[in-house]
């Protein structure tokens, strides 16, 4: 894993000036033409040190397609969408080319001087080129004298009769064949490569020696006088005799590390007509030295005696991915040096006292991914040396077998309990294991020299009478997450588990189901760095819940409704996504402190959001106003007063009131038949002025036939003789064919007053808005107020304000809200009469700014 993290950020740094520019451009020493549709290399500064053509339609490379570019280190040509022809000395141009990568382009001619006069090349890519046995007989690379890796990977090649020209060669370190078409190797064809020393030479995938006989007396050792850091011949579909065959041709040669993975050997499981390796197999390897020995993904069923026994100085064997069922005793002995042992992903079900003697210096030995569920005592005892042992994802119930070692995993199992058995160990992994009693953490957190304890994924929720909680000035890591811890905290039991951990720095606790945090369950925790708590169902935190020396804290997943800020303000970073935030003025001061904190807040600020209430739903937190919440707070003061005073009136008149609240209709009808008894003989008519209309009624057309049901019938004289106002409205006084703006304008001046039924539809009609705009107009132009706003439905003042116009008269003006007891309807409809029909003087300015009214009337 740590080579690929290596790799993966190399190719992180090479490539990110590289990205940093846009094709088919040029950009400080990087020159980038992917598809760029070329058909010939383009003109470059000199001072160009990358040439990437990729992905083009270049033809043919002569000594000409190139300028002088005296600074260039890499040139990429590979992967063009055409043939590829190249020249004699096509790149003499380049004379300080480091790297050249043709790999991928299919070469139709290529040139035997065509790689002359490139003393410092020193990585030449030719994989899957369509090259033949030529390109190694005809000395295509002689004088390369810097040339250290050599990749011919993917070609036609059929045999590997190497050119004199490669004795001199005296960088080369690396050549791969993988996946041609070679079918044997002999000394003679390798004779130029004699008194060499290579890092890798790879014959992968080839099938050699597996389709034609060899007559090995004739071909005698490929590799005499050679030696390999690492030699791949795997993929080749070798058997048993092919590889004992192979072992004893190369006796002798230096091959330090032999790669045989994908290989045919064994019977696997189920078969007993393949051979399974034997201690003849690898007897030619007794003078090769060979330290790492890969024979992963096979199909080997069983280890038999003495199997490996003349490979004194291997240190590092893998076996992993064959069909391992049985390790006979003896299996391992003969190697003395072996440091690493590899049996993961095999069918081992049980492990004996004698599966590992002669391993007396093995110290890392990796049994994942097996079916282990008996293990004998004594299997590990005598691996003096041993400092890991893997035992995740088996079937193991118990652990009388566990020795002392630094670190031991041991997670996917089944196991329900932990013997009480001596144990010391820095690293004990138990994740995803069936344990439910945290007896068993109190056991092991008594475990010397602990470091780390991985316990995620178990079953604890229960708490029986266990050891009393020991100071543990060693453990740094607790893992706890994906547990039910709620369950034994909520009985009140288990709440030390954390006593005298006073160096622990990192703490999982998520996914336990927590509800809230026992108190002072942190007291000892003074040198804790780091706490998750996700994805809990925390719906409040407390002073003094958490550690006082905290800097990481991920809270992130619960039901927080009103955080306080101060319990974060002393953290260095804070994670509250996905939590249950009621956006009301409780929050203002959470809000404040989130846009004005120095702590960083992990995540985007699209994921914390409000959940509650109904306008504010999944609305960033960030964005939300708390304006107005600053009075409300002024008033707190008061409320005491308030109290005692709202309490006599409340007992006065709490008879009124039921009267008032359940009979309101009835009373507003009396009340209304008895003022046209008084004023029968005096009829409020309407006065007669320049308006043609009392009022005009601007609503969105989807609303039509509420406003018709609610209104029109009951105010309209056009809808019944006993109305008394003459309504304007689009539907039916609109002139067909003209303009709507115009229309809009002279409802507006034709009529007293202009009622918006603001509701959800009248935000989203745009001719609406346009409308509330004319009328504020007018009511600026008369300085009077004209324009009633009443609104419908659910709307919050959130939702009002986002639109500019509505805002601003909110701000200054009194709107009315549309009832939502029917009782109130009459009530409502007469108030509203009456505002229409009010004559208003224009209103005073003082100091040139409008006296604000903000009451809302309902």
């Amino acid at each position: 894993m740590g080579d690929h993290l290596e790799l993966l950020l190399g190719v992180v740094l090479v490539a990110s000036p590289v990205f940093g520019i846009s094709s088919c451009s040029f950009d400080h020493q990087t020159a980038l033409y992917h598809f760029c549709n070329l058909t010939k290399v383009p003109q470059v500064p000199n001072t160009t040190k990358s040439l990437l053509l990729s992905f083009n339609y270049i033809r043919t490379i002569t000594s000409m397609s190139f300028p002088f570019l005296e600074q260039l280190k890499l040139l990429e040509l590979g992967s063009q969408f055409t043939p590829l022809t190249i020249d004699k000395d096509a790149f003499r141009n380049l004379p300080n080319l480091r790297i050249l990568d043709l790999g991928k382009s299919q070469i139709t001619f290529l040139h035997p001087d065509a790689f002359q006069g490139l003393p410092h090349l020193f990585e030449l890519r030719l994989f899957y080129c369509g090259l033949s046995d030529a390109v190694l007989k005809d000395g295509y690379f002689r004088n390369l004298e810097s040339l250290i890796r050599l990749d011919l990977s993917k070609n036609q090649i059929l045999s590997l009769h190497f050119h004199p020209s490669f004795q001199e060669l005296n960088s080369l370190k690396s050549i791969d064949f993988s996946l041609n078409q070679v079918s044997t190797v002999c000394e003679s064809e390798l004779k130029p490569l004699q008194g060499k020393m290579l890092s890798l030479f790879s014959l992968a995938s080839n099938h050699l020696y597996s389709r034609d006989s060899v007559d090995w007396e004739k071909c005698m050792n490929p590799f005499r006088n050679m030696a390999l850091e690492t030699l791949d011949v795997s993929g080749n579909g070798w058997t048993v005799d092919i590889t004992g065959n192979f072992s004893n041709a190369i006796n002798g040669s230096q091959i330090f590390s032999l790669i045989l993975t994908h290989h045919i050997m064994g019977s696997g499981f189920g078969f007993h007509n393949i051979k399974n390796p034997d201690q003849s197999t690898f007897a030619g390897l007794a003078r090769s030295s060979v330290v790492h020995l890969d024979l992963s993904h096979g199909f080997i069923f069983s280890l038999n005696f003495q199997l490996f026994g003349t490979l004194k100085e291997l240190k590092i064997l893998n076996l992993a991915h064959n069909k391992i069922n049985k390790i006979a005793k003896g299996a391992f002995y003969g190697l003395n040096s072996l440091q690493i042992l590899n049996l993961s992903y095999n069918l081992l079900g049980e492990l004996y006292n004698s599966n590992f003697n002669g391993l007396s210096k093995v110290t890392y030995v990796d049994l994942q991914k097996n079916h282990i569920g008996i293990i004998q005592d004594d299997t590990f005892r005598f691996l003096e040396n041993l400092n890991t042992l893997d035992l995740r994802d088996n079937a193991l119930k118990t652990i009388y077998f566990i020795p002392s070692i630094p670190n031991i995993f041991l997670g996917g199992n089944k196991l329900v309990t932990l013997p009480n058995i001596s144990l010391r160990a820095n690293f004990i992994q138990l994740s995803e294991n069936r344990l439910e009693n945290l007896a068993t953490l109190y056991f092991l957190l008594q475990v010397p020299h602990l470091q780390i304890l991985i316990l995620n994924q178990n079953r604890f929720s229960s708490c029986s009478p266990g050891p009393a909680p020991a100071e543990n000035l060693s453990l740094e890591q607790l893992f706890l997450g994906e547990n039910m811890l709620q369950l034994a905290w909520q009985a009140g039991f288990c709440l030390d588990i954390f006593k005298g951990l006073f160096h622990l720095q990192v703490l999982y606790l998520n996914n336990n189901y927590l509800r809230s945090l026992p108190s002072g369950v942190f007291s000892d925790l003074t040198a804790l760095r780091g706490l998750d708590l996700s994805s809990n169902r925390l719906t409040v935190l407390s002073p003094g819940d958490l550690p006082a020396n905290l800097e990481v804290l991920d809270v992130s997943k619960n039901q927080l409704l009103y955080p306080d800020p101060s319990l974060f303000a002393s953290l260095s970073a804070v994670d509250l996504r996905h939590n249950q935030f009621i956006c009301e003025c409780q929050l203002s001061t959470f809000i404040s402190w989130l846009n004005q904190t120095n702590v960083t807040i992990f995540g985007s600020p699209a994921d914390i959001y409000c959940m509650f209430h109904e306008s504010f739903s999944r609305v960033p937190v960030f964005s939300v106003s708390m304006e107005g919440c600053d009075e409300e707070e002024a008033l707190q003061s008061l409320k005491f007063s308030l109290f005692i005073f709202s309490t006599v009136m409340l007992t006065l008149f709490l008879m009124t009131i039921f009267i008032v609240t359940k009979c309101r209709r009835f009373c507003f009808l009396c009340y209304k038949r008895v003022q046209r008894l008084v004023f029968k003989d005096h009829p409020q008519g309407l006065e007669s002025d320049m308006y043609k209309y009392d009022a005009y009624l601007c609503f969105s057309n989807k609303d039509f036939k509420w406003v018709q049901n609610a209104l029109l019938k009951h105010l309209d004289t056009q809808y019944s003789d006993q109305n008394r106002l003459s309504l304007c409205f689009e539907e039916r006084d609109f002139v067909p064919g003209e303009n709507h703006i115009t229309n809009i304008q002279d409802a507006i001046w034709s009529s007293r007053k202009i009622v918006c039924l603001v509701s959800r539809h009248f935000l989203q009609d745009g001719w609406c808005l346009e409308a509330f705009s004319y009328a504020q107009s007018r009511g600026v132009a008369d300085l009077s107020s004209v324009l009633i706003m009443v609104v419908v439905g659910s709307l919050s003042q959130y939702q009002l304000m986002k639109h500019q116009s509505i805002r601003s008269f909110v701000q200054k003006q009194q709107y009315l809200r549309w009832p939502e007891d029917l009782q109130d309807v009459d009530w409502f409809l007469n108030k509203l009469s009456q505002q229409i029909l009010k004559r208003e003087k224009a209103k005073k300015m003082v100091n040139n700014i409008p006296l604000q009214t903000v009451t809302t009337i309902t």
